[in-house]
């Protein structure tokens, strides 16, 4: 492969990147009014869309790739808040079993409709094949990217022995 298309391989990612946090930047300004911070609302999502399915911390922290603390503390807000329920594991009294509320669900389409003007201004001057095309790319993307996960092999614990 040649340097400059190495580079265009580069870009592609650092511009998703950029657009990460420009759009992350404008989600938490209109989520802020909500008390639904975009580390929450993005978890709400990720229940809201099964949300018959019950769920680990480790499960959630998994799907995430955030370190289980990370997403412990994340949680534990959206249980304070009533957004998400937690039950005993029956087969694992360490391990508790999370689920949406009604509440949680609600605050999640609270927070799309807040959403909603924004990315309508944001795709205004694109025709709906261009945003397909877009989406079609993007999804190719994400689905290598998540069948595979350990592309880079996770830091080892320089604690473990």
């Amino acid at each position: 492969m040649s340097d400059a298309a190495a580079l265009r391989r580069f870009q592609v990612l650092n511009w998703i990147a950029i657009v990460d946090q420009l759009a992350s930047t404008q989600a938490n300004r209109l989520l802020e009014p909500l008390g639904l911070p975009l580390p929450q609302f993005a978890v709400l999502g990720h229940f809201a869309r099964h949300p018959e399915t019950v769920r680990t911390v480790t499960a959630v922290a998994r799907a995430f790739q955030q370190p289980q603390p990370t997403m412990t503390k994340t949680i534990q807000k959206l249980l304070a808040s009533g957004h998400l329920v937690a039950q005993p594991d029956p087969l694992d009294r360490r391990s508790k079993r999370l689920r949406i509320t009604p509440e949680g669900t609600a605050a999640h389409a609270r927070a799309r409709d807040a959403l909603a003007p924004v990315i309508e201004r944001i795709f205004a001057g694109w025709q709906e094949a261009e945003i397909d095309q877009l989406l079609a790319l993007l999804d190719r993307l994400r689905t290598f990217l998540d069948a595979n996960r350990d592309l880079v092999p996770p830091p080892r614990d320089r604690h473990a022995a």
